[in-house]
């Protein structure tokens, strides 16, 4: 009969082992957004460009406004209700996202800022998880810096690693002034989310395969974000390093002619 060691003596994984599930969860957080484009169709740079332009000038505007008000009412409802199970928080915003694609743009901008606070809401909950304080102002910016990831639908492996390596802008930044910073990209990310979400016939289940697409990346993006954190201070090996072996890891090896 085999002995199972009490926890507090368990030998904790190595550091390339975490690197290794880590990449591995990045990878596979990447896949849900190309799955989303063959659903609906097209390539994410062009999706942008089916959005009037009334919408596109003041996405970012929109985007400022959704993260702010995301940020305060996630971390208040903290206090109320719970941290649910990330399939949970899936459910319901593919049940949201469903509804904002049933009546296209209107019903999708309706939408989208109650989906960003139930996607903040899942990454506090994801650094509590990881042994972080949720309501830190440390934690809240490393959330922001998750939104400030490419996107589900971004197609370029490994693009969105910087957000990991985003200690310098957010040491010594307010909540506020990040949020501003942060901003421009989450617009973009959002601008893609509202265009998929609004595709001609498709309608509620667009808006369902978005929502689902976009909350378990960020899920896993949270997940990756803090597990590296969290290496990082159980290890005491340097941040960057641990970056550079994810990166490693997850970028694919390049083939050399002679």
């Amino acid at each position: 009969m085999t002995e199972t060691l009490p926890l507090a003596i368990m030998p904790k994984p190595e550091p390339e082992d975490e690197i290794r599930a880590l990449a591995k969860r990045y990878k596979a957080a990447n896949s849900v957004g190309m799955q989303l484009l063959n659903i609906v169709g097209g390539q994410a740079e062009n999706l942008l460009e089916k959005l009037p332009d009334s919408v596109k000038d003041r996405l970012e505007t929109v985007a400022e406004r959704a993260l702010t008000s995301a940020l305060s009412a996630a971390n208040r409802s903290r206090g109320v209700v719970p941290d649910q199970k990330g399939w949970l928080n899936t459910a319901i915003t593919t049940a949201m996202g469903a509804a904002g694609g049933v009546g296209g743009l209107p019903s999708a901008m309706a939408e989208m800022p109650i989906t960003v606070t139930v996607l903040m809401r899942a990454m506090l909950a994801i650094a509590a998880e990881h042994g972080f304080d949720p309501d830190s102002p440390e934690v809240m910016k490393e959330c922001l810096a998750v939104f400030a990831s490419a996107g589900p639908l971004s197609d370029d492996d490994g693009a969105d690693l910087g957000f990991l390596a985003a200690r310098v802008s957010i040491t010594g930044a307010s909540v506020n002034t990040l949020i501003a910073k942060v901003a421009p990209k989450v617009a973009t990310t959002l601008g893609q989310k509202l265009a998929a979400q609004t595709i001609p016939v498709l309608g509620a289940a667009a808006g369902a395969a978005v929502n689902y697409a976009y909350t378990s990346y960020y899920q896993d993006m949270a997940r990756v974000h803090f597990g590296l954190l969290r290496l990082a201070e159980d290890s005491g090996l340097p941040r960057a390093d641990l970056l550079e072996a994810l990166r490693a890891e997850i970028e694919p090896k390049r083939i050399q002619r002679n």
